[in-house]
């Protein structure tokens, strides 16, 4: 057995528990305060991570783990990706006495420096998305090697932001039901397909509206992302841009004609707010650098069985001399043509059946409502 000094997202203990598989409070007796000195710990640089690097007279926080077994080990290298980080062999100081432990360490040294690192400043933004992230990284133990269990984390990560922000932005209840402590209780969790997106089998009970309990039923759930759409309108020649790209529901449905308009539309990032997540896809999709945004619904794509949420908005831009264009991120295979079109023009074809993409139509409709509006503004 050997000892592994954590000097960064790792001492949060919680998401030591997560990556090891073990119970709250099943390390304590394990942990220890040490210091790794001549190095110390920063924020790299716009990411949500710490780095470490060589630095005569001073010294790098962390925990000493005692006693970590082969399987600990492996978990913990699994964790941390394939290519990212080698066992390296250090010494630390706890209590002033010096030992031998392992540590995890950079193999490269491009890293940017930003600011000294505070754990608990990143325990607050950061802390519970990692921690379920995580759980689901270790969860995929099985299916994925760690370079790809690596590369799903900030996938993991979002849908986990997505969770934070539907708790703290919960719709109002003036008509509906409130929910109480209790209403709905999920009894048991089976295994389900864990991937980019997961597929979730539970078994639940409610209270009904009559007040009595409904009998245990046996459900699913599609387990998707947040996204921010974003319908591009200038209310000055009354345009709207759209993009049209190949979509696969429509192809594994079979429909002879699987290319489709819609809004432009994007995952909203872990700890990003939906509004910069517009701006960025509508950059990366259409060329089109937005500002202000206004707000237009946010809504459940599929409420009855899947989790994904959309917010979506209107960005108010100059389409006069906008040029059709082909766009979208090599790295993501994607393969976008946009199109300015009038308003009345889309109208139509949400008539004709051409624009049946859901949401698109949603906000053209959004739109009818208020472009008069927009246009006495312009």
């Amino acid at each position: 057995m050997s000892a592994l000094f954590f000097y960064g997202t790792l001492c949060h203990i919680p998401l030591l528990e997560a990556v090891l598989g073990v119970g709250s409070n099943a390390l304590t007796n394990r942990l220890k305060t040490a210091v790794l000195p001549d190095h110390h710990v920063s924020w790299v640089k716009d990411q949500p991570y710490p780095m470490i690097e060589k630095a005569p007279g001073r010294t790098a926080k962390g925990v000493l783990l005692a006693a970590v077994t082969e399987d600990e080990e492996e978990r913990l290298r699994y964790y941390e990706g394939a290519f990212s980080y080698h066992l390296s062999e250090v010494s630390i100081l706890v209590d002033a006495a010096s030992e031998t432990a392992l540590c995890f360490y950079p193999m490269s040294n491009d890293q940017v420096r930003g600011a000294d690192w505070v754990l608990a400043d990143w325990v607050r933004g950061w802390g519970e998305m990692a921690v379920g992230a995580a759980r689901d990284v270790m969860a995929r133990r099985a299916r994925y090697d760690a370079e790809t269990a690596a590369s799903l984390r900030p996938f993991l990560m979002a849908r986990h932001w997505s969770r934070m922000m539907a708790r703290k932005a919960a719709g109002p209840t003036t008509r509906r039901n409130t929910a109480k402590a209790g209403d709905v209780t999920v009894h048991d969790r089976g295994v389900g397909y864990n991937g980019f997106f997961e597929l979730a089998e539970f078994r639940f009970d409610h209270l009904r509206f009559d007040g009595t309990r409904s009998p245990r039923v046996t459900r699913e759930a599609f387990l998707a992302f947040d996204a921010a759409l974003v319908l591009p309108y200038d209310p000055a020649t009354d345009h709207i841009l759209l993009i049209e790209q190949l979509r696969f529901g429509p192809l594994w449905r079979e429909d002879p004609q699987p290319w489709v308009f819609e809004p432009i539309a994007g995952l909203v990032d872990a700890g990003e707010d939906p509004a910069d997540t517009a701006r960025r896809e509508a950059m990366e999709e259409s060329g089109l650098q937005l500002g202000a945004l206004e707000p237009m619904v946010q809504v459940y794509a599929s409420p009855g069985y899947s989790t994904e949420f959309f917010h979506c908005f209107l960005g108010v831009v100059d389409l006069s001399s906008f040029s059709a264009s082909r766009n979208g991120l090599a790295s993501e295979h994607e393969d976008i043509r946009s199109h300015v079109i009038p308003f009345d023009t889309a109208m139509a074809l949400v008539q004709s059946g051409e624009i049946n993409a859901g949401p698109l139509i949603m906000m053209l409709y959004w739109l009818a409502a208020e472009r008069d509006r927009l246009r006495a503004s312009a």
